[in-house]
């Protein structure tokens, strides 16, 4: 479960005013602000927020939250670690994405996920 949900964080990681040729500039990618959707392992529909203050929450459509914690961008990678497991930083391979495209995202263990990014939806954690 884990897993699917930094997939997703780290694949939706985006980029602020992407030209209309579809090319964004490295120096203005970000991953703050930024909301997604992904099927996680178990098949459940997931939707993942990481706010202006690098917070994330991912919770299933019918209102399950799935995990929370902090987000960072490393270099090319948004690196995610969770308040609610001990699994520690897991970091995901990442590009610009645009609002309704998707792409495959790898962990560092080689896990895959395919993420759509959507507009952005704030969420904050149920503690």
């Amino acid at each position: 479960m884990r897993v699917a949900v930094f997939v997703t964080a780290l694949a939706f990681c985006c980029v602020a005013g992407v030209p209309a040729q579809g090319k964004a500039s490295p120096s203005k990618f970000k991953l703050n602000g930024i909301t997604w959707v992904f099927v996680e392992e178990h098949g459940a529909k997931v939707r993942e927020t990481v706010d202006h203050d690098g917070n994330y929450v991912a919770r299933t459509f019918v209102g399950k939250e799935l995990d929370h914690g902090t987000a960072v961008m490393k270099g090319s990678k948004a690196c995610f670690t969770s308040e609610v497991d001990n699994s520690g930083e897991v970091c995901w391979t990442t590009r610009p994405l645009n609002i309704g495209q998707s792409m495959v995202s790898t962990s560092d263990k080689g896990e895959k996920l395919k993420v759509t990014r959507v507009k952005y939806v704030a969420m904050k954690p149920r503690k």
